[in-house]
């Protein structure tokens, strides 16, 4: 009896010292099982920045090759495998170029409005919106105009006007860019499209009696594109507005005006052949046909 006392006794002593091995024994294992967890964690971290990294190399060559089909389908499966990866931001700006260069204007103008709308303070901001505005402006381009010729003048210029905002905030908010001179011609061309669109419409109010109103869109257009091509052209339907209208003295300021800034008559008047509209000679149906789709002219002399 004494014995088993004895052992019980020093069994009771080891006893702590047993458990708190065990509680080490314990805690070290799982600091384990959680440094293989982090480990893990960080390996597939690495392993997906790597296939990033590749798959955006391999549309940027593909890119530089012009293999715009490739490098559309590479920026794509970035974006949707690894969308708020280090190469996400990038790879926006370069699919939505690619989809530029593909004539697939719709998807570039809402992949760069995405990246303007996320990353408003990047630096690559001007790169977007010049962007935007290449998009823009060609995107009201069609087969029949590689066919024929581009007029946007005869067209609907909504697109040439959101491109020419687009372009004059570039401007005003970014002067320092690289893309500024390119820009600025883009504008002067966009200008001129867009005064000789909004006198043709002042031309029709003008054919048709609507003297108030063609004389309203003219003074839009000296207003709003001054220096564009078809200045004389509108000061010339200008006096012609007023002149019908009966506003004898506003129509004399006009040819003032004209005079001060062109060539004029002898007499101070605005030479006739600034008329919009030329009077047509074409005789038959195979003439008109060549006027209407602006192969020839047959402009009487």
């Amino acid at each position: 009896m004494k014995t088993h006392s004895s052992n019980f006794t020093a069994f009771a002593l080891r006893l702590p010292v047993l458990l708190l091995c065990l509680n080490l024994l314990t805690g070290c294992a799982l600091l384990s099982l959680f440094e293989g967890d982090e480990d893990q964690e960080e390996s597939a971290e690495v392993s997906a920045d790597q296939d990033a990294a590749e798959l955006y190399g391999q549309a940027n060559r593909s890119l530089e090759r012009h293999d715009f089909t490739t490098a559309i389908e590479r920026y794509e499966l970035l974006e949707s495998r690894y969308p708020f990866g280090r190469f996400a931001q990038q790879s926006q700006l370069e699919l939505s170029y690619a989809y530029y260069k593909q004539d697939e204007y719709e998807k570039a103008i809402s992949t760069i409005d995405r990246f303007i709308k996320l990353n408003p303070r990047h630096p690559s901001i001007p790169y977007a919106f010049y962007i935007k505005g290449l998009a823009t402006f060609d995107s009201g381009r069609n087969f029949v105009h590689f066919i024929l010729g581009r007029d946007p003048s005869n067209n609907d210029p909504t697109s040439l006007y959101e491109a020419f905002e687009i372009f004059d905030f570039l401007i005003k908010e970014y002067p320092n860019s690289k893309y500024i001179e390119d820009a600025k011609w883009r504008m002067v061309y966009l200008r001129n499209e867009l005064a000789e669109y909004e006198l043709k419409v002042a031309d029709f109010y003008m054919r048709r009696g609507a003297y108030v109103a063609a004389a309203n869109r003219v003074r839009y257009v000296l207003d709003k594109f001054q220096g564009a091509d078809v200045m004389p052209q509108a000061l010339y339907l200008q006096e012609q507005a007023y002149t019908a209208l009966g506003l004898d003295g506003l129509a004399s300021d006009t040819q003032r005006v004209f005079e001060q800034n062109f060539e004029a008559t002898a007499d101070g008047q605005i030479p006739v052949r600034y008329a919009l509209q030329k009077q047509s000679c074409a005789q038959g149906i195979w003439q008109r046909m060549l006027e209407t789709v602006r192969l020839k002219t047959y402009d009487c002399d």
